[in-house]
């Protein structure tokens, strides 16, 4: 109730670590995006087809984009690709047909890009749809929610404490339609 009249919290910390708070932004709240990804995957019929994505930083207010890793669950006429990361690994997986690009940190200056070539199996029909591409990615001391800590008052200890917030933010479910 103090929360929601004067935006105060007050609690006793227990032993350990432990979750402060979780929230949720609602539909009405715009958040801006701190990624982008440019991409474009064409399929030709009954051979292969071409990928090519770069991923960078957009509104990060000059924090790094960290453990960035971007997975493609492919179509099953995929049968293996041949691609050139400028930045980090690729994998797939031919059985449950994931490619997976491990990026990490993101300098910038150089975003990174991934191309190459996507094969399919001899004779069959081009995917009729693309997949979604699903991202992942580490923001620390940045909130994008805009929630920010004003003040933080300790009572009753015999130490002295580190008075901080460490804010990050991480990708949750973030999808990206071909």
């Amino acid at each position: 109730k103090r929360w929601e009249a004067e935006k105060i919290l007050s609690f006793i910390p227990p032993d350990g670590n432990f979750r402060l708070m979780s929230y949720h932004i609602g539909a009405q709240n715009v958040v801006a995006i701190p990624v982008y990804i440019r991409h474009q995957l064409s399929f030709v019929h009954g051979s292969s087809g071409k990928l090519d994505i770069t991923v960078g930083p957009k509104q990060t207010m000059g924090r790094d984009l960290e453990s960035v890793k971007i997975e493609i669950p492919m179509p099953k006429s995929v049968l293996n690709c041949t691609l050139v990361p400028t930045q980090g690994k690729y994998s797939f997986d031919p059985v449950s047909k994931l490619m997976s690009w491990d990026v990490g940190k993101i300098d910038p200056q150089k975003p990174p890009n991934i191309r190459g070539t996507v094969n399919l199996q001899s004779g069959a029909t081009a995917p009729d749809s693309n997949p979604t591409l699903n991202v992942h990615f580490v923001i620390s001391q940045m909130a994008v929610s805009g929630l920010k800590v004003s003040r933080l008052d300790l009572y009753g200890e015999k130490y002295k404490p580190f008075k901080g917030v460490k804010y990050i933010t991480k990708a949750g479910r973030f999808q990206v339609r071909m």
